[in-house]
């Protein structure tokens, strides 16, 4: 009898430890219940949508240490991730992907399930005469129906060597003049060092072609900037206001030489778009230039910006000599000049056109003229805005670093 006890007691002590368990497992199920249901409550009062599920934050850290352009979208292509250089170089606009090239990748890896690395030529923007990038595109599936894509920028390799070879017979040729003349005064002055006045005149001449020759040389180091690898690799949040005053102030002195009055706009136009300051500031600067060269003294030059749809538009206005309809396909090429007589007396070297053409075309936007003899130009640099956040927060974020 005191064995039937016994077995009777362990068949008891064995329900009860399977009870507590199933108990346990409920009370864990219960649980993770409640959570989930309270994380759905707190998406829904958030705006975020329950079906979505967010992608790990460890993952999105590491995307951010990869090399090139790095974008993650969601099954939609809608983007997740996107450093800046995807919005500044155009793969990347409204939180979208914006080329179908690159589309149709993204679609054939979720169908295939593989990554794939191809080559691709893409416009930087939809403006009709935008630059063309070549580009080196891996695209690879991540968990949670992700994409990762990183794109590697070829297009400087490509331009440099193609542009090398013209660039370098182009200066050679344009060397020559202020070289050999400043050869040519110099000697003329060394035999005539006892006539005063002939001194004083060729002396006059020399300090005239030195500084030609300096011009030229900076020029051509500024396009050899822009031919250098790519400055918006890094590209910041620049304020439009602040590249036309930075470039009225650089050209305040000549003006004044030359008696132009130099005009601002009138409200200023807030806005940003991806770049490099400088660059920007050299560009609309090289047009007040080019703009105070070929006015008329004690005229005006005018630069105002104004919006149109999602493009900035920066206008150089001037009632200048104009230039010929034949001439104006022309005038950004190297060393194109409308007038040679005109720019050995204003002292220009042919360059400072071609200088904002290359700094148009790597911002993702172009530079075009319209103009009349007699009756002036209007010089019109057309770039794509920038997206800011809501209220300004990321302008904010970036003038504060």
């Amino acid at each position: 009898r005191g064995k039937q006890i016994d077995t009777v007691m362990s068949v008891l002590d064995a329900i009860t430890l399977i009870v507590v368990a199933l108990l346990g497992v409920l009370v864990g199920a219960v649980g993770v219940g409640a959570f989930r249901l309270s994380q759905r409550q707190q998406d829904v009062e958030n705006g975020v949508d329950p079906q979505y599920t967010q992608p790990p934050v460890d993952l999105l850290a590491m995307t951010s240490a990869l090399p090139g352009i790095v974008i993650v979208v969601d099954a939609d292509n809608k983007i997740v991730r996107a450093d800046a250089k995807a919005y500044a170089k155009g793969l990347a606009r409204h939180q979208e992907l914006t080329h179908p090239a690159l589309i149709e990748v993204a679609a054939r890896v979720r169908a295939e399930g593989v990554p794939l690395t191809t080559e691709m030529t893409l416009p930087r923007s939809d403006l009709p005469e935008a630059a063309e990038l070549f580009f080196r595109v891996r695209v690879a599936p991540l968990p949670g129906d992700l994409l990762l894509i990183v794109a590697e920028d070829l297009t400087i390799q490509r331009r440099n060597e193609a542009a090398r070879r013209d660039f370098t017979a182009n200066v050679s040729h344009e060397l020559k003049t202020p070289v050999g003349a400043v050869r040519l005064l110099a000697e003329t002055i060394a035999e005539n060092s006892d006539d005063s006045e002939a001194v004083a005149y060729f002396a006059s001449r020399l300090s005239k072609e030195s500084e030609r020759l300096s011009t030229l040389v900076q020029d051509i180091i500024d396009l050899s900037r822009l031919q250098s690898p790519d400055a918006l690799d890094s590209p910041d949040l620049v304020s439009v206001k602040q590249v036309i005053s930075e470039a009225l102030h650089q050209e305040e002195f000549p003006a004044e030489q030359a008696r132009i009055e130099l005009r601002g706009p009138d409200p200023a136009l807030e806005a940003y778009v991806w770049g490099d300051k400088d660059m920007l500031v050299m560009a609309v600067r090289n047009l007040v230039d080019n703009a105070v060269r070929y006015s008329h003294p004690d005229s005006w030059v005018r630069v105002d910006a104004v919006r149109n749809q999602e493009r900035i538009c920066i206008r150089v206005i001037d009632t200048g000599i104009g230039i010929s309809s034949e001439h104006q396909q022309r005038i950004f090429e190297r060393f194109f000049r409308v007038d040679t007589a005109r720019s050995r007396e204003t002292g220009g070297t042919g360059l400072g056109l071609s200088i904002v053409k290359h700094v148009a075309s790597d911002h993702g936007g172009t530079v075009t003229v319209a103009s009349l003899p007699g009756r002036g130009s209007t010089f019109t640099l057309v770039l794509p805005e920038a997206e800011i956040g809501e209220n300004g927060d990321e302008r904010k974020d970036k003038d504060a670093r």
